[in-house]
């Protein structure tokens, strides 16, 4: 039988799923039994570990070049008088509404569920979580622009290679036969780019299976048991977010259907949810956007990366849902002024901390302060955050596409026959 590749990736998610978990009841059932522990020493942190970090990485090597050769073909056939200001508002506009949207629907449905009632945790000390300062806004504002592009570029500083390739294209657009010839060599720079990122995504499925055959193997069951309720309403709340939210947003605003938009992410989602990363899954979801979907590389080269940066929904309905489940678990109520402050600083901190490392715990550690809860609290949910970021990346993931999908629409950029086959 030969199957598509997204159905390759996702039985090998399946079947790494249940290696993993298979091998950890055998490993709890009969401790220090042999295959135990040649799974573990041998596999799991041999073999698999070395498979999963190689594909990864591999993923992340084209980040920077797909960015800034897709991002410069892209502003630069948009030709003199440049779309990209338009492009850029509307793109910032639609993240900025969903984040808001998502962290309101985590605070209604936590506090319909009351995950955090009735639980009585063990707290840890003060020194179990060190919270991440958070860099100034101004300070975010001006490292949006470059002193050194290379510098960007080595560091994968995805906001300054946005920012550089931006102006080099807008650049290379007005520079007349000299751009032109330019605009023809990063095109040609960009099929080449693509192809590397199709074969790649041959080897997916062997990565992916790495990657959740250690991870589900390590992963700790007993956590996720005590945070039941807590796992389950962000869970619920991510999906809601997913099918109503960017499911509506395709539907009504750029008149397509949800349900094809959804099943042509299929390798885009199940490559965040194995990778826990929007970056590393960004060459994934351009080939997915621009192959599958239709959008034109002009919009995609940057509403994408933008996305991969900034978009951060997934994160801010954690942040949402955490914060009522902490605050319950200490017996605190914040009020409704509390919520509002949380809503306002979790919209700010997705595009103000953009960029940094751990960027999810600075953001949960800002919230928590600025609400007048314990930082110490994020403590409890470390556990299971690695389990859950994998989904919250899967649910951002889409939240790039569905409003790269609507700006093609607004922006006449979009091949519906593309969308339309079923392929």
């Amino acid at each position: 039988m030969n199957l598509s590749l997204t159905s390759k990736i996702l039985l090998a998610m399946l079947a790494g799923i249940a290696l993993g978990l298979l091998m950890q009841l055998l490993g709890s059932l009969f401790p220090d039994n042999p295959i135990t522990n040649f799974y573990g020493i041998w596999l799991a942190d041999g073999l698999f570990d070395m498979g999963g970090q190689i594909f990864v990485n591999s993923l992340k090597l084209l980040v920077v070049p797909l960015v800034f050769v897709s991002l410069v073909c892209g502003t630069s056939s948009l030709g003199s008088n440049s779309r990209m200001g338009a492009i850029a508002f509307r793109t910032v506009g639609l993240y900025v509404i969903t984040t808001c949207i998502a962290i309101t629907l985590a605070l209604f449905f936590a506090n319909i569920v009351n995950p955090g009632d009735g639980i009585s945790l063990e707290l840890p000390g003060a020194d179990a979580f060190s919270a991440k300062e958070s860099p100034p806004l101004i300070d975010v504002v001006v490292g949006m622009f470059p002193s050194n592009p290379f510098a960007a570029m080595v560091e994968g500083n995805m906001l300054q290679v946005i920012v550089f390739a931006i102006l080099f294209g807008v650049a290379v657009s007005q520079a007349g036969d000299f751009g032109t010839r330019v605009a023809s060599t990063f095109n040609n720079f960009n099929e080449v780019i693509m192809k590397m990122v199709n074969i790649l995504m041959n080897f997916a499925p062997y990565g992916v299976f790495c990657l959740l055959a250690k991870l589900f193997f390590t992963l700790d069951v007993g956590a996720l048991g005590s945070l039941f309720w807590y796992i389950a309403t962000l869970v619920f709340v991510l999906i809601f977010h997913a099918t109503f939210v960017y499911g509506g947003l395709v539907k009504f605003i750029a008149g397509l259907s949800p349900l094809m938009f959804f099943k042509k992410m299929r390798p885009a989602l199940s490559m965040g949810f194995s990778t826990a990363s929007s970056n590393a899954t960004m060459p994934v979801t351009m080939e997915v956007a621009e192959e599958k979907i239709g959008i034109h590389n002009s919009v995609a080269s940057f509403t994408i990366p933008l996305g991969a940066t900034i978009n951060m929904d997934g994160t801010a309905i954690m942040q949402g849902v955490a914060t009522v489940f902490i605050a319950q678990i200490y017996g605190i109520d914040i009020g409704l002024l509390g919520y509002l402050t949380v809503i306002l600083t979790a919209t700010l901190a997705s595009i103000g901390t953009a960029g940094v490392p751990g960027v999810g715990l600075i953001t949960l550690s800002m919230v928590l302060q600025q609400a007048g809860l314990p930082v110490e609290g994020v403590a409890i949910i470390l556990g299971v955050d690695r389990l859950l970021d994998m989904i919250r990346t899967a649910i951002n993931v889409s939240g790039d596409a569905a409003v790269s999908t609507v700006v093609a629409v607004k922006e006449n950029k979009l091949n519906r026959d593309v969308f339309a086959n079923a392929n």
